[in-house]
């Protein structure tokens, strides 16, 4: 008897519904044949099915069972076929009623006493399943909540194999039905924030240059010696961002789906993710790949914040290998029989100290390296990657006056509201260019016609560009700084102003850092 059931495979972002076909005969012999490019953690279903049928007090027949996994040119990886290849078996033996099986996606891995785990891509996969007109998606438990984000599709969670057998046979109480407002959900998580600027005492220069880099989407660099608040300060970055659109929280939470990242009974990501990666960190490890290749760290950061700690400890290597992705906010990994891309629009912020030591340019405090190890350390970053960094902010640590003052400082929901109206400005300037939503994301050409000077400003700027020695790239970074602050400040005209703070957030390019 043939029978068809549904599973689906993820690959990027998104996924592809792959037929099971089981086809046993009972006049041809005894064995069991998988075919369709599966991996061995596929063709090791076989013993844990065997396993969990038997604990159930279901049989899986000695007859000849042919089973074809289509598309044939899709590889399929994983455990999680183990529920539909198990159903098929009994379906084709008529230990499952077959009427209603092929109007639903069923994944899972199955334990050996038939219990369900939970398995990756959930979301991707129920967005498929919705645009390809099944009636429902039956998956493990704990991942119920995660497919439930999707309307207009019946998400039933499993515990183990015989509650699904049971739901095929005519007892679907035994199943659970999630439904959920998913919109109404969303708005009710919006304003909960965790960290606020208004725990940080002092330093409001550096408040007003992360608040410039919220707005424009820049990424940014803060230089400065030991203690002087610099992680805490990037920690605090997405509390001013503006929050998450439904899309782009739908966007970020497909890819920590992928990634395995979203846990138990997880739904809808609202708040902008912050990841901050071990400066230890392969290549691999931040931009994606491997022999399975999954999303990296700075896949992870999309529509958020990317903090590198100490950046100067990073290899160069994996360093290097960010310089395309921040220009095209995405990732390809390509591989001899497939290529896949990431999305990766997210903002670098990245901390470091001015020296080995850590005290060189201190107020205070004298630095011990000669002017050599200086270099060394500051020549660890390339220069076609400091280009990449639109803003960067001289941290210096704050006096006992500042910590002990006990009045509150402003707090991240007010700054953020300026953040969120100098973003309208720029969605209102961009809303007839594609792929473009802030002033960081500007190409060249539109940077020119959005960021037009007086004369004045461009004496100025041709002033700062001579002495500073500063790249073609950076002359572009300048400008988009200057259009932020300008719209933070409600106004159309660059002023000389706003120019004059943008240049001065270019502090690695002045010879007074080392020289280089």
């Amino acid at each position: 008897m043939l029978i068809r059931t549904f599973g689906s495979a993820v690959y990027g972002i998104s996924a592809v519904t792959i037929t099971i076909e089981v086809n046993a005969s009972q006049n041809n012999g005894i064995g069991y044949y998988l075919v369709g490019l599966p991996d061995n953690a596929v063709k090791e279903s076989l013993q844990r099915i065997e396993s969990a049928l038997k604990f159930n007090e279901y049989s899986l027949p000695r007859q000849k069972i042919v089973v074809n996994m289509a598309p044939a040119d899709i590889r399929k990886e994983g455990s999680a076929y183990d529920l539909p290849l198990a159903l098929g078996y009994l379906a084709a033996t008529n230990q499952v009623l077959t009427e209603e099986i092929h109007k639903y996606i069923i994944m899972g891995e199955l334990a050996l006493d038939g219990t369900l785990k939970p398995i990756k891509g959930a979301l991707p996969i129920a967005i498929q399943a919705r645009k390809e007109g099944f009636e429902g998606f039956i998956l493990p438990l704990e991942n119920a909540r995660e497919a439930a984000i999707v309307n207009n599709l019946r998400v039933y969670g499993a515990e183990n194999i015989s509650q699904v057998i049971d739901f095929f046979n005519g007892k679907p109480e035994n199943l659970k039905l999630f439904e959920m407002d998913t919109r109404k959900e969303f708005e009710d998580s919006q304003l909960k924030l965790i960290d606020d600027f208004a725990d940080v005492r002092g330093q409001e220069n550096i408040k007003r240059a992360l608040e410039i880099a919220a707005a424009g989407g820049h990424n940014a660099i803060l230089i400065g010696p030991p203690g002087a608040g610099k992680t805490m300060l990037a920690k605090r970055l997405p509390s001013i961002l503006p929050p998450l659109t439904l899309q782009e929280a739908l966007e970020t939470t497909k890819i920590h789906s992928v990634a395995g990242r979203l846990g138990k009974n997880a739904t809808l990501l609202h708040l902008r993710p912050f990841r901050s990666p071990h400066h230890t960190i392969s290549d691999v490890a931040l931009v994606g790949g491997g022999n399975n290749p999954s999303p990296g760290e700075i896949s992870l950061a999309h529509n958020g914040v990317l903090f590198l700690d100490e950046l100067p400890e990073f290899k160069r290597t994996v360093l290097e290998v960010m310089r395309q992705p921040l220009e095209e906010r995405r990732v390809t990994i390509s591989r001899a029989k497939f290529s896949i891309e990431y999305p990766a629009s997210f903002m670098l912020v990245a901390s470091m100290n001015p020296c080995p030591c850590g005290y060189f340019n201190h107020p205070e405090k004298e630095c011990v390296c000669g002017l050599p190890q200086v270099q060394r350390y500051l020549s660890k970053i390339s220069g076609p990657l400091l280009d990449r960094i639109d803003i960067h902010i001289e941290v210096t640590p704050v006096d006992f006056e500042q910590l002990s003052d006990t009045r509150k400082a402003e707090s991240s929901l007010l700054i953020r509201e300026r953040v969120i109206k100098a973003r309208e400005i720029q969605s209102h300037r961009y809303a007839n260019v594609e792929g473009v939503y802030n002033n960081a994301q500007m190409s060249s050409t539109m940077a020119r016609e959005y960021c037009q000077l007086t004369p004045v400003g461009q004496t100025l700027l041709k002033t700062a560009m001579n002495k500073l020695q500063l790249s073609a790239r950076a002359y572009d970074r300048i400008l988009k700084v200057a259009r932020t602050i300008s719209d933070l400040a409600g106004t159309e005209e660059i002023k000389i102003e706003h120019l004059a703070e943008a240049i001065q957030y270019r502090s690695l390019d002045r010879e007074s850092w080392g020289g280089i």
